[in-house]
């Protein structure tokens, strides 16, 4: 008969190792990457999934984040792989992963390694063979499970249940692993909007709310990305409820006044896809006006195309019974554009917060509202002899205005008939 003791050790071996307790189809199906498996443990090493894609595939979630870990260093790695005839790239050896090359796309692979301080307070990284030890180094226990070929998964910080009850922890201690990488902080919150159903955990919120200065250390491309992410799950809006009602937001962002209206806008957008939600819904989310909207997308180091996006919708003058008939939707399509004017249209009824019955019927006609060629040029205007510039442009705008009035209807031959009344 086991012991007390005895049965408390298989349970903890249990929860350490669960044998074929994932279904391998869950993580991928791409035998290159599988072969990775042999090529590996041919040269004494281990290789398993793990991160984002094991807490997924746990979800039934699928993941686009594939990476793997093996207690092989980086030059073994190459090595291997190399033999085997599999192409590699440095994706920085000095922070322990290497790129392996599957025709076209690039699996990344790191080293075991830890966190060891040094004499000056900085952090270095040793490699280790212990997958406890790479484990105890991540962020948060869902970050922190692995899953082999066969689908054992292992865990070593009870990861599988905090995920089931949607318990979203640091591993060890909070306040350390946000000293050791602020941006985590972030992180957290996304995490927290992603899989957690109880209430935060209050170590970890306190941990955050008590380092949330270190964030002015974290370079604006990071944050912008961790912004970005948090703003495309759907439980976002508590998230920043959160990280204002603990200062944490103030560090990085002003107060977020519309964070019902945020709330809203993800009930009815559930399940859609359009480009660029997560612009939209930082429009939603602070409703900025066109000097607003450029600080915030200086700030935030956005691309040329997220910032045009973003002032875009700050300036565009409309209301919502623009968007409601042919000529209103043409005439605005034409001024601004079918993507930003799709875009302003779910605005808008975000900050109605009324749901109307035709909402994407309404997205789908913007959709599919072709932009209005204006049918002159400047080069007709030329053919009645006027060719100072600035005169041909006032004409030019001239027209156009009267074409714009008659819903677009007008002609070519019509607008230069009436050339001679402009002039």
């Amino acid at each position: 008969m086991l012991t007390s003791k005895e049965n408390f050790a298989g349970w903890c071996a249990y929860l350490m190792i669960r044998s074929e307790y994932l279904n391998i189809a869950k993580l991928t199906a791409d035998e290159r990457v599988l072969r990775l498996f042999d090529v590996v443990a041919q040269h004494g090493g281990v290789l398993r999934f793990v991160g984002g894609a094991v807490r997924d595939a746990l979800r039934g979630i699928k993941s686009y984040d594939l990476n793997l870990a093996t207690d092989l260093s980086p030059e073994e790695l190459v090595e291997a792989c190399n033999e085997e005839g599999f192409d590699t790239m440095p994706m920085g050896i000095k922070q322990n992963s290497v790129g392996v090359r599957l025709d076209g796309n690039v699996v990344e692979i790191s080293s075991l390694h830890k966190f060891v301080s040094n004499l000056e307070g900085g952090i270095d990284v040793e490699y280790t063979d212990n997958w406890e030890e790479d484990a105890s180094r991540r962020d948060l226990t869902i970050n922190a499970v692995y899953a082999d070929e066969k689908g054992n998964v292992f865990d070593y910080y009870n990861g599988i249940d905090d995920l089931e009850r949607g318990f979203v922890r640091f591993i060890g201690s909070a306040a350390q692993k946000i000293q050791e990488d602020p941006v985590r902080i972030l992180r957290y919150f996304r995490f927290y909007a992603m899989y957690g159903l109880e209430e935060p955990n209050r170590k970890a919120v306190e941990a955050c709310r008590e380092n949330a200065e270190l964030l002015k250390k974290v370079p604006m491309e990071k944050i912008s990305d961790e912004l970005l992410k948090i703003l495309h799950t759907y439980h976002a809006p508590r998230a920043f409820r959160l990280m204002q009602a603990n200062g944490v937001l103030g560090y990085i962002m002003p107060d977020a006044e519309y964070i019902e209206n945020l709330e809203f806008f993800n009930q009815f957008a559930q399940g859609q896809q359009f480009d660029d939600a997560e612009i939209l819904r930082l429009f939603v989310l602070y409703r900025p006006d066109a000097v607003w909207a450029e600080n915030l997308a200086v700030r935030l180091k956005f691309t040329k195309s997220q910032k045009a996006l973003l002032m875009n919708l700050a300036k565009m003058q409309c209301n919502k019974e623009d968007f409601l008939s042919a000529v209103g939707r043409a005439g605005l399509v034409y001024r601004y554009g079918r993507d930003v004017c799709k875009a302003k249209w779910l605005a808008e009824v975000a900050f109605n917060k009324r749901w109307p019955d035709n909402v994407w019927e309404v997205y789908a006609s913007i959709a599919e509202t072709p932009k209005p060629e204006f049918p002159v040029s400047g080069k007709d205007i030329m053919q009645f002899g006027m060719a100072e510039s600035r005169q041909i442009g006032a004409v030019m705008r001239e027209l156009e205005k009267r074409w714009v009035e008659s819903g677009f209807n007008m002609s070519r031959d019509q607008l230069l008939e009436q050339f001679k009344q402009v002039i």
